[in-house]
């Protein structure tokens, strides 16, 4: 590479998201026609934490032009944290100095950003940083309504699967306990459960008191369940996220010593099968009240995260790509991209940064707010009126065998 030009470096951390492409293809190109030259840097934060140099990739315009149609990622992803150590990131500075980049393009959810942060202060002005927000679970903290990109994508793909499930449901008359990615927030799993007119949506918002008891989760469905056979309905689709299990009680689930955590210390929720622990708990409490419903548990999560991006996802991610090519030829730094009423706006690393933790911000899904209340009320649960109605709440306790009091009084606190 010619050495009188200076080198941007791009790179993505954290799991794939529909959309990564379109911003290492925009942010590629927009870096060679500003004068840089351009090199992809394989597997996120993995191989410069050792100080290795040799797993990268030049770019060029004929060679990514035509990327941003693909899902995945062209350049690899890892979890990879350099934040563990000051060796690390000291490791990486030395690597990205022996490239020759001196601006670099990061493209990730708020792991990624954290890194991005770090790396860059440590650097001082000897590197610039922009960072990319990039995650299905649209939990990074941006101005409400704008998404994180790959959300969109991975709503779209997931409403397709659940409403080929409600179809299957209906058809075979059994539930399906729909898991969905969301590590943290309920976002995908509300956007899904929203769009698809899933029977009920559980999030991990709408519990205000922390840890939650595994029977509080399973009540929800069970008013539902009760609900909708009163209706004549043996059949529904609850979408649950996966954020649940960070919430409940480990007593109900043996403990969770035993589930790995991944290099930012975060559980690997894959490795509880929470639709099953659901699935069991209901079955039990069905068979208790005298009530039989075939129930299937199924995860959603890996099949949407590699999906080729729909047109929103591409547009979006070239605005993306590009803003965050030309915040570092402008002479920025330290800060995320975002668009907001159809501008650039940066928003510094520094604004991101919760107070109470030291981590980057994670967006939780606003239950007060409008979009959310009338998410509830197109959902099959037990509400206020069905348990004060004497008649409603006979006919519901008829069918479970309890009294009319000890319904109400177990299923009350869920309206």
């Amino acid at each position: 590479m010619a050495s009188e030009r200076t080198v941007m470096g791009i790179l993505v951390g954290g799991g794939p998201a529909p959309g990564i492409n379109s911003v290492i293809s925009a942010a590629t190109i927009r870096g060679i026609l500003g004068g840089d030259d351009v090199i992809g840097i394989l597997d996120g934060f993995k191989w410069l934490m050792e100080g290795s140099t040799g797993q990268v990739r030049p770019l060029s315009i004929e060679e990514v032009s035509r990327i941003h149609f693909q899902g995945g990622s062209y350049l690899g992803t890892s979890r990879a944290n350099p934040t563990k150590s000051s060796e690390h990131l000291d490791n990486v500075l030395f690597a990205l100095s022996g490239l020759g980049v001196r601006r670099l393009v990061t493209i990730g959810g708020d792991d990624t950003a954290y890194s991005a942060m770090k790396v860059e202060e440590r650097a001082g002005d000897r590197l610039q940083v922009v960072h990319v927000p990039k995650t299905i679970d649209n939990d990074l903290d941006l101005p409400y309504g704008i998404p994180t990109f790959g959300f969109q994508t991975a709503r779209h793909v997931g409403v397709e699967i659940v409403k080929n499930l409600m179809v299957d449901a209906r058809t075979t008359a059994r539930w399906y306990l729909v898991v969905t990615m969301g590590r943290k927030a309920g976002h995908l799993a509300l956007g899904i459960g929203k769009a698809a007119g899933a029977t009920v949506t559980i999030i991990p918002e709408e519990f205000r008191e922390r840890p939650v008891r595994l029977r509080k989760v399973v009540d929800v469905l069970l008013g539902a369940m009760v609900k909708r056979m009163e209706q004549g309905r043996a059949d529904g689709v609850a979408v649950v996220a996966e954020g649940v299990i960070e919430i409940l009680d480990p007593r109900d689930l043996g403990g969770l010593d035993y589930v790995a955590r991944d290099e930012h210390g975060h559980l690997r929720l894959s490795e509880v099968d929470i639709g099953d622990v659901l699935r069991r708990e209901l079955t039990k409490q069905l068979k208790a009240m005298g009530l039989s419903l075939t129930l299937v548990a199924k995860n959603v999560g890996y099949e949407l995260r590699c999906a080729d991006p729909i047109p929103y996802d591409i547009e979006y991610t070239r605005d993306l790509g590009y803003c965050a090519a030309q915040y570092l030829l402008d002479g920025g730094t330290s800060a995320m991209v975002s668009i907001q009423n159809g501008r650039f706006v940066p928003i510094p690393f520094k604004d991101m940064v919760d107070a109470a933790t030291g981590r980057t911000k994670v967006r939780m899904v606003d239950t007060d707010s409008p979009s959310y209340r009338i998410a509830r009320q197109y959902m099959i649960r037990l509400k206020a009126e069905d348990l004060d109605n004497p008649q409603t709440l006979g006919r519901y306790a008829a069918m479970t065998g309890l009294s009319a009091d000890t319904f109400k009084d177990r299923f009350a606190w869920t309206v």
